[in-house]
């Protein structure tokens, strides 16, 4: 079988789920084509004109299937090489761009909204990897539709809901290894907090649940590492001058076997972020053998139990950290006594368990 496979803007979980892909099914004929994740409102919208000029002898070649994320300016691309127009398609959806945070000037967004409902429309199936996803982007679809002046035709909606389906992008066999050691016998209770460092995975409730662990004489030490930008909140510089004493790791962990070890030989894996759409740092660590702690909000619910979830409460940072501090101090004790829980078990999210709903989506569009 003959797969064109699209990666308009090959973020990391873009390129492990695209890469995990191929491999997970060697034996098809692959022809990937990426752009890489920079200059984001030129290449959601321009992704097309990109590809259609510089690599059309490749999109011209006779396919059996198209797959394409999101990103991809699927609907124009069509259009430009006609060829394509006829292939059964798939849209893996890693995101969607009516559930992010609205930017400083809000007009500008409306050209992100439509690619990605153009890109929906223009598939036979529409993919996505958690129901918080679907459900915020069949509801960001009807907000915008509601928004406009006429000529809006009906059903959108439900054709966009009627031909997906839910798969998570799945977790390596790595994750699941246990080479590599466990926690020290010993060690203090160990914190990991894994995610980018931006205002949307909300920092600063971290900060203050720490914050009360340590005036409660709580002995923790925490890992505090992620992909940094050019923009890093101010509260990460104060957590790490008034915390210094209780941090670990601090910053990007570049090295993957470094990375691993590192969660391996944590007890708790955090969670305070108020926007993502399935939580991979966080189910990462869970298989790496952490316990969760996670908000009862986004596409957690879908992952983890009630036992691993604390109170959402987005518009109420002060109470949210309390709730954390206090599982946090639970879990610290159940450490010093030797009884911590064992971490739930997430190997239905491994790529030998999903593969095959992998390969019977694709063989839904080639019946």
């Amino acid at each position: 079988m003959r797969i064109l496979l699209l990666s308009a803007y090959d973020a990391h979980s873009h390129r492990r789920w695209r890469e995990g892909l191929v491999a997970a099914f060697p034996a098809w004929d692959w022809s990937v084509l990426t752009l890489p994740p920079r200059h984001f409102s030129w290449r959601i919208r321009g992704n097309s004109l990109s590809w259609a000029f510089t690599e059309r002898a490749r999109l011209e070649r006779p396919y059996d299937l198209l797959i394409a994320t999101s990103m991809a300016d699927l609907a124009t691309l069509k259009g430009l090489v006609p060829g394509l127009a006829g292939v059964p398609t798939l849209v893996y959806c890693h995101e969607n761009q009516f559930a992010y945070p609205a930017g400083r000037e809000p007009y500008l967004r409306l050209e992100p909204l439509m690619v990605t409902l153009y890109t929906t429309l223009a598939a036979d199936r529409v993919v996505l990897n958690s129901a918080y996803n679907r459900d915020s982007l069949l509801a960001g679809v009807q907000a915008l539709l509601d928004r406009m002046p006429d000529a809006v035709p009906p059903g959108i909606v439900e054709r966009i809901r009627a031909r997906s389906h839910i798969l998570p992008v799945p977790l390596e066999a790595h994750w699941f290894s246990r080479q590599l050691p466990g926690p020290e016998a010993g060690a203090p209770f160990t914190i990991v907090w894994n995610h980018r460092w931006e205002y949307d995975k909300a920092p600063e409730r971290l900060f203050q649940a720490l914050r009360q662990l340590r005036a409660a004489d709580v002995e923790f030490r925490v890992h505090v590492i992620g992909q940094q930008f050019r923009e890093v909140p101010p509260v990460f510089a104060e957590m790490q001058r008034e915390l210094a004493g209780c941090i670990g790791e601090w910053g990007r962990v570049l090295d993957a076997t470094d990375y691993r070890a590192l969660l391996r030989q944590s007890h708790v894996v955090l969670s305070t972020a108020l926007h993502e759409f399935q939580g991979l740092a966080v189910l990462e660590a869970v298989a790496s053998g952490c316990i969760p702690l996670v908000p009862d909000r986004l596409a957690y619910p879908e992952w983890l139990g009630a036992e691993y979830r604390y109170p959402s409460l987005p518009a109420d940072p002060v109470r949210e950290s309390g709730d954390i501090a206090r599982r946090l101090m639970l879990l610290a004790k159940q450490h010093k006594q030797g009884v911590l829980p064992p971490a739930p078990d997430v190997s239905g999210l491994s790529w030998s368990r999903l593969g095959p709903d992998y390969a019977a989506e694709i063989g839904h569009l080639l019946q």
